[in-house]
């Protein structure tokens, strides 16, 4: 199982010009340390301020050479299908194919409100707007204009549905898209495991489990922080941790992607001491 790390992108610093150093750091530090990846969130209306996920994977590109640059997940609804599929065309290419492109409904109204999109038809626009970015991949006219692909990102880029345990968009995950991404926020362990077993049961190919806090210092205010929405969660001590890690592979997932408290090299330390040794953390999957 590889892991990788994630950033909700979440204001930390009061002066806003160290944030692409902190940012740049953060992901090369991630690369140095042999994780898999970095991932990336996406919010806008939920009352503290946050970076675009698209634009944040972009001063990645050049900065790493090897590691994933992933959402989990884009709330697609929210965004014009033509336009996006441009954007996600630019990131591919300027990652060298190594844009992983988590997509998902959205859950949250405030952003819906925020750019006047239409919460209640979110699925319906999710589903019409992946068939919209991959004919422009293809070259396809959209209103008699055709997007013309790069050569590099013809096809797209993979794309990894975020996604319940709802058996229809599982079954759409395994069919129709690269992947599948399940989270760790708001779900027990029994709603992972029906999930990944319907995922392979459909033919599903790689099962990515995301937002899984971690603080093996065990603070106590960002375990508090958590309690409440992550029953699968690393914020414990080391053993248990580990227990916990074994337990997640076993159910058949081929990523995890942890969320440390902070972009401090300490966590990412930690997170290291997860993998037994001679384990690769990017090895194997």
């Amino acid at each position: 199982m590889r892991i990788g790390i994630a950033s909700f992108l979440l204001e930390r610093a009061a002066d806003a010009s160290t944030t692409i150093d902190r940012l740049v750091r953060f992901g090369q530090q991630v690369e140095s340390h042999g994780f898999a990846g970095i991932w990336v969130g996406d919010a806008m209306g939920r009352g503290e301020p946050t970076l675009d996920p698209m634009l944040a994977l972009a001063s990645l590109c050049s900065v790493t050479r090897r590691i994933e640059l992933g959402i989990s997940v884009l709330q697609v609804p929210l965004r014009q299908p033509a336009e996006l599929a441009h954007r996600a065309q630019t990131l591919n290419v300027l990652s060298e194919g190594r844009f992983r492109f988590g997509v998902g409904a959205g859950s949250t109204r405030a952003d819906f409100d925020f750019v006047s999109a239409n919460f209640e038809k979110r699925f319906a626009t999710l589903e019409e707007s992946i068939d919209i970015m991959r004919r422009a991949w293809r070259g396809e006219p959209l209103n008699g204009v055709a997007l013309t692909p790069w050569r590099a990102n013809r096809g797209g880029p993979p794309i990894l549905l975020g996604a319940w345990r709802n058996p229809r968009w599982i079954d759409y995950a395994a069919h129709r898209c690269e992947g599948w991404i399940a989270s760790g926020l708001f779900s027990k362990w029994e709603d992972l495991e029906a999930g990944v077993r319907a995922y392979r049961s459909a033919g599903g190919k790689r099962a990515i489990l995301t937002n899984v806090p971690i603080d093996l210092r065990q603070r106590r205010e960002y375990a508090d922080k958590w309690a409440k929405v992550a029953q699968v969660s690393l914020a414990c001590p080391l053993a248990t941790a580990r227990e916990r890690l074994e337990r997640i592979e076993q159910l058949g997932f081929d990523d995890l992607i942890l969320v440390p408290p902070d972009e401090s090299p300490e966590h990412l330390d930690m997170a290291r001491e997860l993998v037994p040794a001679g384990d690769g953390v990017s090895g194997r999957n």
